[in-house]
């Protein structure tokens, strides 16, 4: 049996991410991604998720009523094989019971959309502690400029080509939280928990701001 490297704690943040086994899709059409952009809100209660599934197509999911909440998302995002997720748990245990509903149910929701068995992921969710508040920082910038990796893979070594293009690409990526930080009103919205966070963007500008000189200033990533 494998034992987790990161043991979680409440009031620590960490940094979650896993991509499809053997690298393989996981979001094939906007279907896919909005459903597990869903999941994201509807996984995070202590209340039976059943409850939920049997509502779903008859309710808004972002009214459902969770009850208490097994963490807090400070950041996310989606890409064609892999997620990433920026997160604290509320209480002890509450990340391994919010990631196993996680991926449990869209898993089960993948499987038999596309009439496949077997597991969907590259095995269990890998997770780095945030120690530090430089590195808490730097990953809200991380999490959210992966998007530009689907317009210029490249550009972490080389730069980007264009500036103005990779900002537009950011603003209009929906399969992320950057649109929430940079003052988009959306449903998804109700998935954060900004106040559990410090608050390194008290406006958008600031936001901004930050993105654009990690974008500037591209060979200091080195995560």
């Amino acid at each position: 049996m494998s034992i987790r490297k990161v043991s979680f704690a409440p009031g620590e943040y960490y940094h979650l991410y896993n991509r499809g086994n053997s690298k393989q899709r996981i979001f094939h059409d906007t279907q896919d991604y909005w459903h597990f952009i869903t999941l994201l809100y509807t996984c995070n209660s202590e209340n039976n998720f059943k409850a939920f599934l049997f509502k779903r197509n008859k309710e808004d999911p972002y009214l459902w009523e969770r009850g208490g909440q097994l963490v807090s998302i400070g950041a996310w995002i989606l890409m064609p094989n892999h997620f990433h997720i920026l997160i604290t748990e509320k209480e002890e245990g509450g990340i391994s019971k919010f990631m196993q509903k996680l991926c449990t149910a869209y898993s089960m929701y993948y499987n038999k959309k596309y009439k496949r068995t077997g597991g969907l992921f590259e095995g269990k969710f890998k997770s780095k502690h945030l120690s530090t508040d430089r590195y808490l920082k730097y990953i809200f910038s991380y999490i959210h400029l992966n998007a530009i990796k689907l317009i210029q893979k490249d550009w972490k070594e080389i730069g980007i080509k264009n500036k103005k293009e990779a900002l537009e690409y950011l603003d209009n990526y929906k399969y992320s939280s950057y649109l929430e930080y940079a003052g988009l009103k959306r449903k998804q919205n109700a998935i954060l928990d900004r106040k559990t966070f410090p608050d390194y963007f008290p406006s958008i500008a600031n936001f901004k701001k930050e993105i654009l000189e990690w974008i500037s200033y591209h060979d200091e990533f080195d995560y």
